[in-house]
């Protein structure tokens, strides 16, 4: 799975995914309903750290892959929306285990 750079955008998707998630729970629970201020700013850098690196890793899964614009704004737009990242990860991993230069 860690295999570059399709195999790493794998896990940072599934990461990102992950802690969008858990932000959206300090996010709503948290300071909504507890009223904790301050309680999304560590699981918020967090998420923006692996946010970043998921970008970083797209753009270069898209110029490896010769991905079209469509396939990587798919990706990205999964990557809004909670829970999509999840849906997501058999069709990158087909993509990987099938094609023929995978690295």
């Amino acid at each position: 799975m860690l295999q570059f750079p399709l195999g790493l955008l794998r896990l940072s998707s599934l990461l990102d995914g992950l802690s969008f998630i858990i932000l959206l729970y300090f996010a709503i629970y948290e300071k909504r309903i507890l009223g904790d201020d301050t309680a999304v700013r560590i699981p918020g850098m967090i998420h923006g750290f692996i946010f970043t690196i998921f970008l970083i890793l797209l753009y270069f899964t898209m110029e490896k892959k010769n991905w079209p614009i469509t396939r990587a704004a798919l990706v990205f737009i999964c990557s809004l929306i909670p829970f999509a990242p999840f849906f997501l990860e058999p069709s990158l991993k087909k993509e990987q285990n099938g094609s023929p230069d995978s690295d």
